[in-house]
């Protein structure tokens, strides 16, 4: 079973044209590239919830990089990455990786609100989310990508964006609203769309997750995301299967 799955994960890291095993390889970002929710965790990480099974460390053990450094933490904001994970990164760095911005947006915040209170509150925080999207996210992007490319001026850098949290109309008959899901996948697009936007301004490569992620959404049959779970933190982050599936071969198509 073991060979299987490590046949397949090669198979699907392998799709890149990038530096591979030459590369010296350091992954930023928050918790969707740490790898929360996707179990596996590397205790001297603490906190940050780096896991084994995230899609850094997949493609490192399928491309056994030159050097492979893994900053990511869960619960990063833009701050965190300028501030605490740039400094594996050199001249020498040939490749990066980075997921943020959902933090700085409030996502948790708006599935707390979402999950806990009425229709219409939900949509006042996510219209809240949006806004901020649209009006403070492109500064605090161009701020972080700016200090990656300062101190790691030749490396390939591939921004990674987020996925549809749901199918809808799916088959979930509790919980939100079809309007509450619809809000919460449009902000997700606005993201996505300034994360696009603001990596291509700097030069960098974006991985676009979503359309792997389709059909694997919550309320579709395989969901490659946590609903509310427990540990309560995994919640609405991807599974090992999201991380292997979803988020390995977008970073290697672009890597």
């Amino acid at each position: 079973m073991f060979a299987l799955v490590l046949s397949s994960v090669l198979a699907l890291a392998g799709t890149g044209t990038a530096h591979a095993a030459g590369a010296r390889y350091v992954a930023l970002g928050d918790s969707y590239s740490s790898g929360l929710g996707a179990g596996g965790y590397d205790a001297a990480s603490g906190d940050c919830k780096r896991s084994g099974k995230a899609y850094p460390a997949l493609w490192a053990a399928a491309h056994a990089p030159a050097s492979f450094a893994f900053t990511a933490c869960a619960g990063a904001v833009t701050r965190d990455v300028t501030a605490r994970q740039l400094g594996p990164l050199t001249a020498a760095t040939s490749l990066v990786s980075i997921s943020v911005g959902g933090d700085d947006a409030g996502f948790a915040d708006v599935m707390t609100t979402c999950v806990f209170f009425s229709e219409a509150t939900c949509l006042n925080r996510v219209a809240k989310a949006r806004s901020f999207v649209d009006s403070s996210l492109p500064g605090l992007l161009d701020t972080t990508y700016a200090a990656i490319h300062a101190k790691g001026p030749h490396a390939r850098v591939v921004v990674l964006g987020y996925p549809h949290l749901y199918q809808v109309p799916g088959g979930c008959l509790l919980g939100l609203t079809d309007a509450s899901r619809k809000a919460i996948d449009a902000v997700t697009d606005d993201m996505d769309g300034v994360i696009a936007k603001r990596a291509a301004d700097h030069g960098f490569a974006f991985a676009d997750v979503r359309a792997k992620f389709r059909g694997h959404e919550l309320c579709s049959g395989a969901p490659w995301l946590h609903s509310v779970t427990l540990p309560a933190e995994e919640s609405y982050h991807p599974t090992a299967a999201g991380q292997s599936g979803g988020y390995l071969p977008a970073f290697g198509a672009a890597a």
